[in-house]
């Protein structure tokens, strides 16, 4: 079988053995290079981290770190939307889609505006951020209230304070 073909089909039983978000208290990594883009460290996928390389996978196993704290950000979103994968996902990329068109305006606008996005990026840095929001993390809400213009204020504001 092809490797391509081979890296697809890893996926199938983790999706078909995920459990709900709300009970999983921790998301092992695992490398899975098919589905991430080249510069992505990690990838949250039905409560399981996929990484690019063992190495990352290992540092992800290892403990808490902000990357790590980024992809629990993301388990607890799923938490609170409806306490499900699918429904995270879909709405996701619907969000996704939505900023699509300002990637003619800032390089990966569409991942970096996603409200789920600015959430983690936003508090990754914040040890006790989880603690606090053991239900479920629901800061993406307010964003996706906000125009996309306005989102690509606030990314530039807090990302690129100078300019």
């Amino acid at each position: 079988m092809q490797p391509i073909m081979w890296m697809m089909l890893q996926v199938v039983p983790i999706m078909w053995r995920a459990l709900r978000p709300s009970r999983i208290s921790d998301m092992p990594a695992q490398v899975n290079t098919f589905w991430l883009r080249r510069g992505y460290e990690g990838l949250t996928f039905f409560g399981r981290i996929l990484t690019p390389t063992q190495e990352l996978a290992d540092r992800f196993n290892r403990g808490p770190s902000p990357l790590k704290t980024h992809e629990m950000i993301h388990l607890r979103q799923a938490q609170s939307c409806g306490d499900s994968w699918l429904r995270f996902y879909l709405l996701y990329i619907w969000y996704w889609l939505r900023a699509l068109p300002m990637n003619r305006r800032m390089k990966h606008a569409a991942y970096l505006l996603n409200p789920f996005e600015l959430e983690a990026y936003l508090r990754m840095y914040d040890a006790g951020y989880l603690a606090r929001h053991p239900d479920g993390c629901t800061e993406w809400r307010r964003y996706a209230s906000m125009p996309i213009e306005e989102r690509l204020n606030l990314y530039r504001q807090l990302f690129y304070p100078s300019r």
